[in-house]
């Protein structure tokens, strides 16, 4: 990386949701911004753990046995092999880390394809 990353830049340039857009790589994970709103599917990710980092909005994640409310500029990590859902009432826009190709459904097969920005 030759220069800064300014995230609002980066997020002005997308509206659609859930479609996560990798701006950078750090040590094979990729950091991506995502815009959200509504419900995402239940999942899990059986071989990581899932970053999730509030930069507008206000962000549920339900869990089988508890909901966790994030807020701007706090962050949350799901361990590995816990099933969760994100859900945002009115637009929410995040910061992910993640190992580079994780899908974001858990399940390569219905996973949003992976954008570069």
């Amino acid at each position: 990386m030759t220069s800064t990353i300014n995230l609002a830049d980066k997020l002005s340039q997308f509206d659609d949701h859930w479609s996560p857009r990798a701006v950078a790589q750090y040590n094979g994970n990729d950091i991506m911004v995502v815009k959200v709103r509504g419900e995402f599917v239940w999942h899990s990710h059986a071989d990581t753990d899932d970053f999730f980092f509030v930069l507008k909005g206000s962000l549920d994640i339900e869990m089988r046995d508890r909901t966790v409310t994030l807020n701007p500029g706090e962050l949350f990590v799901v361990p590995r092999g816990v099933e969760h859902r994100p859900v945002a009432r009115e637009e929410v826009h995040l910061l992910l880390i993640e190992p580079s190709g994780t899908p974001n459904t858990g399940d390569p097969k219905t996973a949003a394809a992976r954008k570069v920005i």
